[in-house]
């Protein structure tokens, strides 16, 4: 029996060393130099989770009525990062 195929992203992956910021290796040895243990998976969560809460917010401002499995594929989809990043930038 194959091992079940993972997450595949019809619109790539965006990173967020690509955006602009940190790699998540490089946020999990920052976030660890400050007291806080974490490796770059750990980052990563952390940022997806944060993007779901923005993505959330943008659902619900647009009146949708989304699953939370759709909220987390958008969250994920490198076209809405690399558009919150841009949001950010210009602040």
């Amino acid at each position: 029996m194959t091992m079940p195929k993972g997450f595949k992203s019809d619109n790539g992956y965006a990173t967020t060393s690509e955006l602009g910021g940190k790699s998540y290796q490089e946020i999990a040895n920052e976030m660890t130099c400050y007291g806080y243990k974490m490796n770059h998976s750990t980052a990563r969560n952390v940022c997806v989770n944060g993007l779901v809460k923005i993505a959330k917010q943008v659902v619900e401002h647009q009146g949708l009525h989304l699953s939370e499995k759709d909220i987390i594929k958008i969250a994920k989809d490198p076209r809405f990062q690399s558009g919150v990043s841009d949001i950010i930038r210009d602040l």
